[in-house]
C-alpha cells in the first residue's frame, strides 16, 4: 500500500481525529448503516491517523484467514460513539477514553496500543538548514504568542551559529478538533505549567495566537507556502512535504529529531514503569530514557472485554494476536513506529481476559 496515496485521502487525516465533527448525525449514521451491510464478519469504525496502517493489516488478514474486517475512518470520537452504542463490534481512537466515555458503555472496554505516531514542530525558515533546536518552555512561548520573532534571544540561546532572521513568526494550528492536537497540547501540558494553566489540552483550544488549517494536509500545505510560519503535523506529512523539522529536547535534555525509532523509544522509556494490569490510557509526551522523542503517541484500538458473539469473539481475538505477532512488522513500510516488545507481550497476555458469549 502506498503512503503517498493514501495520505491524499481525505479521510485518512493523520493522527486523527479530524474527521470527529463528522462523527455524529448523518454522516454516522451512514458510517454505521455502511459497516452493517457491508457482509463484513466485523466492522469497526474511528480514527484516521492507522487508517493506512489499518487498511493494510485488515486485507493481509482477510488473505490469511478469509475473516473481512469493515473499518470506517470516521475520526476518534465518531469510533467512541458508535463502539458505546453497540453499533460496531470494536472502535479505534488517538485519545483515550475518558471516564465518563467509559461509564456510557455496555461493559468494561480495553485499550490496546498498535502502533505510534510523532507529531512534529515543523518550520519554514529558508536560510536556516539545519534542524532548529527547541525546548518545550520556548514552543509553548511561541504557540502562546509570548515569543514573536525567530531572531528573540530565547530561540537564539538553544542554536548558538545559527543566523536567524529578524522575521515575524507566524503560527499555524488546526482549525478542526483533531487527535494531533490533543497529543501536542498533552506535550506543552506536561513541560509548561502556563500552557496547563491555559489552553490546556485537549482536540480543540482556543488558540491564543496565529490561523487555523484543517487537518495534517492543510497545517502543512500553510508552512511550505509562508516563510516564517511555524506548525504542528504529524512526522508523515512533513516527509512527504519536505518540512523541516525541530529537535526538541526530551526529558533528558537531550535533543531528538522525530523518527520511527525515537517514538518507539518514547514507548520502550514508560514500559518499566508501567504498574501491573495498567489499562494503557497511558500519555507517553515527555517520556524518560535516551533517545526517546518527546511527542509521541500510541494510537488504540477499543475493545469490549465481554464479546456475547463466540463467533465474533473468536475472529476479533485472533485478530488482536495476528496483529500483535505479525501485523507489527509491516508498520514502519507506512511510516508508523512499532510498539517494543515488552509492550506487545503485556498486550498478548490481556487477550486472554476477553470472555466469549454462547451465541452464535
Amino acid at each position: 500500500m502506498n503512503l503517498r496515496i493514501l495520505l491524499a485521502i481525505p479521510l485518512a487525516a493523520a493522527v486523527a481525529c479530524g474527521g470527529d465533527k463528522k462523527a455524529g448525525g448523518a454522516d454516522s449514521s451512514a458510517a454505521t448503516a455502511q459497516s452493517t451491510s457491508s457482509g463484513a464478519d466485523l466492522t469497526g469504525a474511528g480514527a484516521t491517523f492507522p487508517y493506512p496502517i489499518y487498511s493494510k493489516w485488515f486485507a493481509d488478514f482477510a488473505a490469511e484467514t478469509g475473516v473481512k474486517i469493515n473499518y470506517q475512518s470516521i475520526g476518534s470520537g465518531g469510533g467512541i460513539r458508535q463502539l458505546v452504542e453497540g453499533t460496531v463490534d470494536f472502535g479505534a481512537s488517538d485519545a483515550p477514553m475518558t471516564d465518563a466515555e467509559l461509564a456510557k458503555a455496555k461493559g468494561p472496554i480495553l485499550h490496546f496500543p498498535t502502533v505510534l505516531g510523532a507529531v512534529v514542530v515543523t518550520y519554514n525558515l529558508p536560510g536556516v538548514t539545519k534542524p532548529l533546536k527547541l525546548n518545550g518552555d520556548v514552543i509553548a512561548q511561541i504557540f502562546a504568542g509570548k515569543i514573536t520573532k525567530w531572531s528573540d534571544s530565547r530561540i537564539a540561546s538553544l542554536n548558538p551559529g545559527v543566523k536567524l532572521p529578524a522575521k515575524d513568526i507566524l503560527v499555524v494550528h488546526r482549525s478542526d478538533g483533531s487527535g494531533t492536537t490533543y497529543i501536542f497540547s498533552d506535550y506543552l501540558s506536561a513541560v509548561s505549567p502556563a500552557w496547563a494553566a491555559a489552553p490546556g489540552k485537549g482536540k480543540e483550544l482556543s488558540w491564543p495566537v496565529g490561523i487555523g488549517a484543517k487537518g495534517n494536509e492543510g497545517v502543512a500545505g500553510q508552512v511550505k507556502q509562508t516563510e516564517g510560519a511555524i506548525g504542528y503535523t504529524e512526522l508523515a506529512y512533513a516527509k512527504q512535504n519536505h518540512l523541516a523539522t525541530a529537535a526538541i529536547a526530551n526529558q533528558a535534555g537531550e535533543y531528538v529529531e522525530p523518527s520511527i525509532e525515537s517514538a518507539t523509544a518514547a514507548a520502550a522509556g514508560i514500559t518499566s514503569k508501567l504498574p501491573p494490569n495498567t489499562d494503557f490510557r497511558i500519555s507517553i509526551v515527555n517520556a524518560p530514557g535516551a533517545g526517546a522523542y518527546p511527542i509521541s503517541s500510541f494510537t488504540w484500538l477499543l475493545i469490549p472485554k465481554t464479546i456475547p458473539n463466540a463467533k465474533k469473539h473468536k475472529q476479533l481475538t485472533d485478530f488482536l494476536r495476528w496483529y500483535l505477532t505479525k501485523g507489527e512488522a509491516s508498520a514502519a513500510t507506512l511510516d508508523y513506529a512499532p510498539l517494543p516488545q515488552p509492550i506487545i507481550s503485556t498486550l498478548t497476555a490481556r487477550i486472554d481476559s476477553i470472555s466469549a458469549g454462547t451465541a452464535k
